[in-house]
């Protein structure tokens, strides 16, 4: 039922979902603000079971955009890693932090943390 309302959620946003692998949704995106401002890309979220109490751990992009790094370190080069949608995808382990709670828990609020991630890649 998680990923159901999920991809439900993000269809009345408009957007087109495949299911790249079990648990995860893809979809492409195109990036507003900061760096990669107008560029299309391919977001990937792992759906949690317990959606919506919990938000998606991270984004995956197809094509990379930035170094794999590995390892811990902050936004926006640390903390980047394989991913295991396949070696044209990229992991960012960038958690919506305990704000999450505060929040109405929706797909439209976890799309701003990634369009905030974003913001801050001068």
């Amino acid at each position: 039922m998680a990923k159901l309302d999920f991809i439900n959620q993000l269809q009345a946003l408009g957007y087109t979902v495949h299911e790249p692998a079990p648990g995860f949704v893809s979809f492409e995106y195109e990036i507003l603000v900061g760096k990669f401002t107008g560029q299309n890309v391919w977001m990937g979220l792992q759906v949690l079971d317990s959606f919506p109490m919990n938000a998606p751990p991270g984004p995956h992009f197809k094509p990379h955009l930035l170094p794999i790094t590995g390892g811990g370190g902050v936004h926006p080069f640390g903390a980047i890693h394989n991913s295991p949608l396949g070696a044209d995808w990229q992991y960012w382990s960038r958690p919506f932090n305990n704000e999450w709670n505060r929040t109405d828990k929706t797909v439209k609020t976890y799309l701003a943390h990634i369009r905030n991630l974003f913001a801050t890649i001068l």
